[in-house]
């Protein structure tokens, strides 16, 4: 009996492990896009996206809740134009949640300017498994600038 619990073991642990490698592909893909920022390389982001990829922004202005709305190429072009090593985000963490070819990813972060911190608050990524890729369709995020913890350089 003892015998044929380790093969049913290892058969039940299959998908924990398909998951795993999954969730760090997604990472992988968020970490990515961090990587690009800081080296201020657009030929690193363009690849991370799909082709009707966006940016929105969640603003609180006094109460007044609206949310900015972008094609995800102006954001790679701003980017281009940055100096290497001016733009920092930090990441505390990275949850993914995964359920098929849809994958989110939330993250809260610390943008540091030119090695000052700038401002705080959460990204949201949502990605798709695209010809064997996860790329990414949204990242909508939050902003503020009180209550930012400090985030070491990675």
């Amino acid at each position: 009996m003892k015998y044929l619990f380790l093969p049913i073991a290892f058969f039940l642990a299959l998908p924990t492990f398909a998951q795993s490698g999954e969730e760090a592909a997604v990472k992988a893909t968020v970490n990515r896009l961090f990587e690009g920022m800081q080296k201020a390389d657009s030929t690193i982001l363009k690849p991370l996206f799909t082709p009707t990829a966006r940016l929105q922004t969640v603003a609180n202005k006094q109460g007044d809740v609206s949310v900015k709305d972008d094609a995800i190429s102006l954001f790679i072009n701003s980017i281009g134009k940055a100096k290497a090593g001016t733009l920092d985000e930090r990441l505390a963490s990275i949850d993914v949640r995964i359920d098929g070819e849809l994958a989110t990813a939330w993250t809260p972060y610390v943008f540091y300017r030119q090695e000052q911190k700038s401002h705080c608050g959460v990204n949201a990524f949502t990605l798709v498994k695209m010809n064997g890729s996860w790329k990414i369709q949204t990242i909508i995020d939050t902003r503020r600038k009180e209550n930012c913890p400090d985030l070491p350089k990675k």
